[in-house]
């Protein structure tokens, strides 16, 4: 999972879970229906990944700039962060239900814009709407599923949401492919989205309010009719009981430490304890990000065009591969996270990442070295379509197919077989169409090569190494490293770390390519990743198994890792 949260559960919660659900249906309905913001969240952040592709065809000035197709892409990221950002107080001031509601308007409208688009802007304009709303079903779907939830399987339910999340990107590459025949292409893939926002909205509105918030607003009563839908009639007044309690100390913490966003915000970095707990948590969350992981969510049939499948259809079935092994990945954490602990599998997930980001690096320059010859006695296209900057060349002989790409241009493979010499030709729309006339396949973005399976192989090991580490430690070590009473503020820090740090890769992946080749730019992701690497060794420790008060008096200690300890007796955890 690239962004959003997913509570740990154990393998005896989620058996807890089947028998609680199989006994009151009603939970699993509560907690399916918010989770369909889960979906969408993932459905809107993978979608753009095929779309642009098409929209890139039928906007010429989108395909000329990468600008424009990055702020395409990232505009849903900085809706997401202003949607994040004001969805707290939403939630507090309107409520769950209402909040999630809200979300599902955004996400609907945005979706309506795009489908409709005249324009670039128009779309840019779309994903933006779409971001508000996936910031707000980032945070208010898990957090309405944990406070309707029975607390002996609330990290299971909660747990599918980060499920439907990767469900969704998945699900968005399926419908990527499937619209790849219709007329409309990219509309229907962005447009389709309004429908589960539609459901949810439709699901949600015969659904009640979280009994946690209604009984901060003194609705004591209609939060005890709620609980008497979901737990049995004997449990209910132990859990009235138990919320009271919850609330009362929550209140209590707030009056300590003050309601306003800058008051807790200056208390929780004056307290050392927090503030080593922000070192962790903010480390993991930019390092998931500074990965590259969306670089390869976001621009996944791009970069396989990169790798010289000039088609659309294979770029989309192929990207359909990595979108499906980081779903399963998500899986795969929950078995392993607390057997072997989060800081161990966040460093072995890291190195292999650099691993196959290396390869890849390796992969694309010897895939760019090999690149088909320019063809200087192509007859077929007049001399005056020719690429300009390829006849101004001081020696043209030298040139192969990534240095007419480099030049803005574009590379008319040979008939016969694409890795022999092709032609050059000035970017245009009529050129292009007259090199597939001519059963000759066109490459804008990258050359044909015979490296080309090699490297969507390693994007898959990429993601499998990603998936069950990066993936989805850095949520889990965020829920655990901070003193209960600066949990909200501090996983709000470090979250916004992690969509800043997203709208940064997603701004400028293109641009990177353009500037260092991808070959270059994989390798730039390779040595941030060693940086960060180094840096999760020495700032994040082991939290696996660990009370809130061990953890607390740990980082109140200062955490070492055991590399960098002298040999003190208060040592309290090794590496």
């Amino acid at each position: 999972m690239v962004e959003g949260g997913v509570k740990k559960a154990d393998k005896t919660e989620f058996t807890e879970c089947w028998k609680t659900t199989w006994k009151t249906p009603y939970i699993m309905r509560l907690a399916l229906s918010a989770g369909i913001g889960g979906l969408l969240f993932g459905y809107d952040t993978g979608v753009i990944s095929g779309a642009l592709l098409y929209i890139r065809e039928d906007f010429q000035q989108v395909d000329r700039k990468t600008w424009l197709q990055e702020t395409i892409v990232s505009m849903a990221v900085a809706g997401a962060i202003a949607g994040a950002a004001f969805g707290g107080w939403v939630n507090d001031r309107f409520g769950r239900k209402k909040s999630i509601l809200g979300a599902d308007v955004l996400f609907a409208v945005g979706a309506i814009i795009m489908a409709v688009a005249q324009a670039p802007w128009i779309i840019i304009l779309g994903r933006f709407f779409v971001g508000l709303g996936v910031g707000m079903a980032s945070m208010t779907a898990p957090l309405y599923i944990s406070e309707a939830s029975p607390a002996r399987i609330r990290g299971a339910l909660v747990s599918t949401n980060g499920l439907l999340i990767t469900g969704g990107q998945f699900l968005s590459y399926l419908i990527n492919l499937a619209f790849t025949k219709t007329s409309w292409t990219w509309r229907w893939m962005l447009g389709i989205a309004a429908v589960p926002a539609l459901v949810q909205f439709i699901l949600m509105l015969s659904l009640p309010e979280s009994p946690r918030w209604l009984y901060r607003q003194d609705k004591v009563e209609e939060a005890r009719s709620i609980l008497e839908r979901i737990f049995p009639a004997n449990e209910v007044d132990d859990e009235m009981n138990a919320l009271k309690l919850s609330v009362e100390a929550e209140q209590a913490d707030e009056h300590a430490i003050g309601d306003g966003l800058i008051q807790k915000v200056k208390g929780a970095l004056s307290d050392v304890v927090v503030r080593r707990g922000l070192y962790a948590g903010i480390t993991v969350q930019v390092a998931q990000q500074f990965s590259g992981i969306n670089t390869v969510m976001y621009y996944s049939p791009t970069i396989v065009q990169f790798a010289g499948f000039a088609s659309k259809k294979t770029a989309l079935a192929l990207s359909l591969i990595t979108s499906g092994l980081n779903a399963v990945g998500s899986i795969v954490s929950m078995t392993f996270v607390d057997r072997y602990g989060r800081r161990r599998l966040m460093l072995i997930s890291m190195a292999a990442i650099i691993l196959c980001l290396v390869t890849l690096s390796f992969v694309f320059l010897e895939a760019a070295n090999h690149a088909p010859k320019i063809n200087q006695l192509d007859t077929n296209f007049p001399t005056n379509a020719t690429c300009p900057s390829y006849l101004s060349a001081p020696k043209p002989s030298s040139w192969n197919c990534m240095s007419c790409l480099k030049a803005g241009c574009g590379f008319c493979a040979n008939g016969a077989n694409e890795y022999s010499p092709g032609t050059c030709l000035e970017f245009s729309t009529d050129l292009r169409d007259s090199c597939r006339g001519q059963h000759r396949t066109w490459f804008k973005d990258g050359c044909p090569s015979k490296f080309g399976f090699l490297a969507v192989v390693l994007l898959g090991l990429y993601i499998i190494s990603y998936s069950p580490g990066m993936g989805t430690v850095p949520w889990i070590v965020n829920s655990e490293i901070y003193p209960l009473r600066y949990r909200g503020i501090g996983g709000g820090l470090a979250a916004v770390s992690n969509w800043i740090s997203n709208l940064i890769v997603s701004e400028t992946f293109l641009s990177l390519t353009k500037a260092l080749g991808s070959a270059g730019t994989f390798g730039l992701f390779a040595g941030i990743c060693f940086i960060t690497l180094i840096f999760i060794y020495c700032l994040v420790p082991e939290t696996k198994g660990l009370q809130i008060e061990e953890v607390e008096q740990m980082l109140k200690t200062g955490y070492k890792p055991k590399l960098l300890r002298g040999k003190s007796k208060g040592d309290i955890q090794s590496a």
